[in-house]
């Protein structure tokens, strides 16, 4: 019974470690830790390179907070915020942004109610990514 249980324990996380690799190599970048905060605690944020540009998307369980401005946010290694865009758009959302050239890492992902000016949540990368 304790073999059984080991390789059920182990197969549960070869399987999550490869779904997170699987992200990873699908983005060809780095997925963050869960959103945590008051009203964006699902879904994750992945930086990625595509035609030179670096970008940000969040997971497809992501849900966007229902807040009058909810807004991109990264955090540098030095700590530096930059407000880069609205999620809500006329007509949807923005659930991609590009990552200006003049940020040169991202350490935390924020979703941040412009309106009210607060944080609504974060999601941090093990190191900072460039």
């Amino acid at each position: 019974m304790k073999v059984i249980r080991s390789f059920c324990v182990f197969a549960a996380a070869a399987l999550v470690s490869a779904s997170l690799s699987l992200a990873d190599k699908h983005t060809g970048g780095s997925t963050t830790t869960q959103f945590q905060g008051p009203k964006a605690n699902t879904g994750m944020a992945m930086l990625f390179k595509e035609n030179g540009k670096t970008l940000l998307k969040v997971s497809d369980d992501f849900k966007v907070p229902d807040t009058p401005a909810p807004t991109w946010r990264v955090v540098d290694s030095k700590g530096q915020i930059y407000t880069l865009d609205a999620f809500k758009i006329k007509g949807g959302e923005k659930r991609q942004v590009i990552v200006p050239a003049y940020v040169h890492d991202v350490v935390t992902v924020q979703v941040y109610c412009a309106w009210a000016e607060v944080l609504l949540g974060d999601a941090k990368f093990a190191t900072a990514q460039k």
